[in-house]
């Protein structure tokens, strides 16, 4: 649900619902045979949303929403993202601010090109688009953006740079490998299409089947328990601001199953915290690869 506006306004954030002891660097994850070990099952997942703790000063006393996410896709011809990012916060006087965020995205794996596209309403009013289409001639290293919205312009980014689909499956490589933390460099388009994000992954034990938070009481999630998964604490720093620098612009946690569903998921903003119960899941059939590799 790599999942993404990375932004305090009211709770909205752009999952990595999709975002992972030694440190895995950045360029490792890119290769091009290790991405391809990992499969994620096409799925919708829907997760409800309420506020799990304020501060007082947060002047954050209610949060309610719901998050609607869809993968499909193989690794041979690119997966595909969308989620629907809907909350209604409401601040200590009284007054609710609905908050609506439309994401969709396309990753080539490996992970050379990336479309994507986001829509933020609040309280029905556009206040933020972005689309895009970011390319290198690699898996790793720089990229180049082509920015339709909210502008037309081209951005160069440096650096070993994830997109998110391989930020995922790097998570999964480094926790099969009992790697504990990935630090990795993130973009995914959001907010105005330019930006980058640091980013601190912590990853602890693979979690036994029925060992971890009960999610098989929700409709569709009956064999989840039987997944290989494990927790994950992934924090956003803003990339001019590494890890050990500063606070984290916000942190991610939930169980993220080896088939790429997450469940538990619970968005951290310092002051006040939003957790997401997942609701219901559904597996779509996985569409072959037309052109399979001998």
């Amino acid at each position: 649900m790599r999942d993404r506006a990375r932004k305090r306004a009211w709770g909205v954030v752009v999952p990595a619902l999709m975002v992972f002891g030694a440190l895995l660097g950045p360029g490792a994850a890119g290769a091009e045979p290790a991405l391809k070990e990992v499969v994620f099952a096409p799925h919708r997942a829907v997760y409800d949303l309420s506020l799990e703790s304020a501060q007082s000063g947060s002047g954050v006393v209610g949060v309610n929403g719901r998050i609607v996410y869809e993968l499909s896709g193989n690794a041979c011809e690119g997966y595909a993202q969308s989620m629907r990012f809907v909350s209604q916060t409401l601040n200590q006087d009284g007054d609710t601010q609905t908050t609506d965020l439309r994401t969709s995205s396309w990753e080539e794996v490996p992970a050379r090109r990336l479309r994507f596209s986001t829509s933020t309403f609040q309280n029905e009013i556009a206040a933020e688009q972005t689309q895009g289409v970011a390319k290198r001639a690699q898996a790793s290293g720089p990229v180049t953006v082509a920015l339709v919205r909210p502008e037309k312009r081209e951005v160069k980014l440096s650096g070993d740079i994830y997109f998110p689909i391989q930020h995922s499956m790097a998570i999964v490589q480094a926790a099969r490998a009992g790697r504990t933390i990935l630090a990795a460099d993130l973009f995914d388009g959001s907010e105005t299409g330019d930006k980058v994000y640091s980013t601190s992954t912590a990853i602890g034990r693979q979690l036994k089947p029925g060992a971890g938070p009960v999610v098989s009481l929700a409709k569709g999630t009956a064999d989840l328990d039987r997944v290989p998964s494990w927790p994950i604490s992934v924090s956003y720093f803003p990339a001019t601001q590494g890890p050990g620098d500063t606070v984290p612009l916000y942190e991610m946690s939930y169980r993220f199953h080896e088939n790429g569903v997450t469940a538990s998921l619970r968005i951290n903003h310092g002051d006040f915290a939003i957790k997401g119960e997942l609701k219901e899941l559904t597996y779509f059939e996985p569409s072959p690869c037309k052109n399979p590799t001998p």
